[in-house]
């Protein structure tokens, strides 16, 4: 043990001996009472529930718009209701393509035709439901029959093509071969596209989930052969949710876009593989060989191409408008009816779905009626708990999104925070938001016993971030987007958190036919500690937000994490042109790197455009204003405040992190307004803070980068602004 994580340690035995006095949000005298509540919500939770729930809604395949679907949202509703919820479901036609006809085959310079086909296994009696089963897909792939040679890019991620680019090799008229990871599926046809190809196939490499790293269901938890990832392409980065009723709920007379007006459909057709299925293709091809950090697990030499392999995709899709069905259980808060906590988990699944989302979805479950319990005996919620089950996630967030953007308006005025929970399995907490809520969760954290370790999640959840070179503090990692919380956070502005566990429930059934309740039991997590671990942890959060005094949002946290992005991006910055400066002085000097293959003549290297600078000073000087405000705020006896102060107060902070937004949104993606958190054109999932900014910096657009530092430094302002009058006020 190094002597940093030691002293940690030693802090926290001398720490542990002393009760909690104090909670962000409460009076002492409430505060008292709010752990009380929070022991006896503890004690309600039972894993048994988890488990018999989970084989109910993993019983059948259940995407959006089958019949067991819909069975699962009605069953939900009526769990709710017996609960003493006023629970409905709320129903959206939206958009949603099934396979009619799937066939890649190679046809030079030998023949294979991909079977495209995942096998049963012993002991998962799951997976040998034959046709009952979802074909392997990629939704919201554009229909298309192309031939032509193939190439292979890795991850087909930017960094990718830039190596490809210094090979000398065109995808412009290919086929491309990418692995899945690296990025968000959706980037990979989508860049292909804009580098000129013409179709995409996705597979997993053994390295990444297969055999590399452990043994193959059923004998372990990773992907067999024949495993494939179903998955959205759809370009959510534009906007996700109904492709045809962008910013507006897909209800049953909505206008729609006509399908090939829809920007957030592909371009070129798409499909995933399995590794089988990748090989004879992947061993067909020629050219240069792969770098060795492009190679993976199979036992072939990795080339890339172009040729002389040749590959001939056909698909074809049923476009089709589907039900989509979302549970809203209400139950009305005693003192703030008009302050709404939500809790959501989406409950559809691309085939049986046990790790995700059912995992997720008992845990709220368990959570629900634990709460439910707690009113019955008395203990009604403060503020109104609204939880909702989702359907239509896994094509791309489409069930919340449509109903975020149907009762935008009535969400921005009501809802203090969003909390979300998706797959979960055993391992150590992990959670990400708004970092106004950061110093909140972090207390939460800290009173959440690790069922394994037997110390609190925060202390099990920092000691693993020091050894992996982090530090000694408990921090939120901002949200990109890969779940329901994204149409809250980065359309509405509403506070959001996305909680769960893991990190030792690794495993290759992600989106496969072995997402199943067996796998799940064996290899994810048995005994459902850590599925009650997350009904814990986010029904103490839920509670706290619920019956908080003053709502408990703290902003110096917030100031030092976004600070934190500034100089991120303006070290970035000088880097970039530290490195530029170097190039062309090496140029001047006539002084080059050696030529990567001696076989090729030589080219002298051309000077690099030079790294203007840019005005940072609107961002410093906003954030600096900032920081005396948030530490007057920060002085406040919530104790000492009158019960219309409070109030008035608790009006200001539900709508803080609208300020945070801009109606316009980001440049060429209106759909996303929050100025602080997106995720990135080019990383799908992966989070760009400050985005506006960062990706102007990234992509070298200088003129707009300097446009959209002054637009934050504007959203900074305005967000002072607000906190200034929460000072006044008091």
């Amino acid at each position: 043990m190094t002597k940093k994580i030691f002293t940690f340690y030693m802090m926290l035995v001398l720490l542990g001996s002393y009760a909690q006095e104090t909670i962000i949000g409460f009076t002492s005298t409430n505060a008292k009472a709010q752990q009380n509540l929070e022991k006896t919500y503890e004690s309600l939770l039972n894993s048994n529930n988890l488990d018999s729930w989970m084989q109910r809604l993993s019983a059948e395949p259940h995407w959006v718009g089958t019949e067991f679907g819909r069975k699962n949202a009605e069953w939900i509703q009526k769990q709710f209701q017996s609960w003493g919820y006023d629970a409905k479901i709320e129903t959206y036609d939206i958009l949603f393509p099934y396979p009619k006809l799937r066939l890649l085959e190679l046809t030079e310079p030998s023949t294979y035709t991909a079977k495209l086909t995942a096998v049963a296994v012993e002991g998962d009696e799951f997976t040998a439901q034959g046709d009952a089963l979802l074909p392997s897909y990629n939704a919201f792939s554009t229909d298309g029959d192309v031939e032509a040679e193939l190439v292979f890019v890795n991850y087909g991620v930017p960094r990718d093509y830039e190596e490809l680019e210094k090979l000398g090799i065109d995808v412009k008229g290919k086929i491309v071969i990418a692995k899945y990871y690296g990025s968000w599926r959706g980037i990979k046809p989508k860049l292909a596209a804009e580098k000129g190809a013409i179709g995409c196939i996705i597979y997993s490499d053994p390295q990444d989930d297969g055999y590399v790293r452990g043994d193959v269901y059923p004998k372990g938890a990773f992907k067999n052969k024949t495993g494939v990832q179903r998955g959205s392409v759809m370009d959510m980065p534009t906007y996700p949710g109904d492709v045809l009723t962008p910013g507006y709920g897909a209800t049953k007379n909505a206008k729609r876009l006509k399908r090939e007006e829809a920007p957030t459909i592909t371009k070129i057709p798409v499909l995933p593989i399995s590794y089988e299925d990748a090989q004879p293709l992947l061993a067909a091809l020629d050219g240069a060989m792969a770098p060795n950090s492009w190679r993976g697990g199979l036992p072939i030499s990795y080339h890339i191409g172009p040729g002389p392999a040749k590959v001939h995709l056909k698909l074809e899709f049923d476009w089709k408008l589907t039900p989509a069905y979302n549970v809203i259980a209400t139950m009305k808060g005693s003192e703030f009816p008009d302050q709404w906590v939500m809790r959501g988990n989406h409950h559809d699944a691309w085939v049986h779905g046990a790790n995700d989302p059912i995992s997720g979805m008992v845990a709220l479950m368990e959570e629900a009626r634990a709460v439910g319990e707690l009113a019955k005996k008395g203990n009604k919620p403060k503020r109104t708990l609204v939880y909702c089950a989702w359907d239509a996630e896994e094509p791309g967030l489409i069930g919340s999104t449509e109903w975020v953007e149907d009762h935008k308006k009535e969400l921005q005025e009501k809802v203090v925070a969003y909390i979300n929970t998706d797959g979960n399995g055993r391992g150590f907490f992990r959670a990400g938001g708004s970092h106004s809520l950061q110093a909140m969760v972090s207390e939460v954290a800290g009173s959440v016993i690790d069922p394994q370790r037997g110390v609190s999640v925060k202390e099990r959840r920092i000691a693993a971030d020091l050894v992996n070179g982090g530090n000694e503090n408990f921090e939120l990692y901002a949200l990109g987007s890969g779940s329901d919380y994204t149409p809250f956070i980065q359309h509405a502005g509403i506070a959001s958190l996305n909680l769960g566990y893991g990190g030792e429930n690794a495993g290759g059934e992600y989106h496969t036919i072995y997402d199943t309740y067996p796998h799940y039991i064996r290899f994810k997590d048995p005994g459902f500690a850590y599925g009650v671990a997350l009904a814990n942890t986010a029904g103490r959060i839920t509670l706290r937000l619920a019956n908080a005094d003053v709502l408990p949002l703290e902003f110096q946290q917030w100031h030092n994490t976004v600070s934190g992005y500034a100089n991120e991006i303006m070290t970035s910055c000088e880097t970039m042109r530290s490195e530029v400066e170097k190039h062309n002085k090496m140029v001047d000097m006539n002084v080059y790197e050696l030529a990567s293959d001696p076989t090729k003549p030589f080219v002298k290297p051309k000077k690099k455009n030079a790294i203007p600078y840019l005005d940072f000073s609107p961002i410093q000087n906003a954030l600096g204003s900032l920081k005396t405000t948030i530490e007057t705020l920060s002085k406040l006896d919530i104790s000492r405040l009158s019960n219309e102060k409070r109030k008035s107060l608790n009006q200001r902070l539900l709508k803080a992190e609208n300020v945070l937004t801009s109606e316009e949104g980001l440049p060429r993606r209106s759909w996303y307004k929050h100025q602080i958190y997106a995720p990135g054109f080019y990383t799908g999932y992966g989070v760009k803070t400050l985005p506006g900014v960062r990706e102007a910096v990234e992509e070298k657009n200088w003129k707009e980068a300097q446009e959209q530092i002054e637009k934050l430094a504007g959203t900074l302002k305005n967000f002072n602004k607000h906190l200034q009058e929460m000072v006044g006020l008091l």
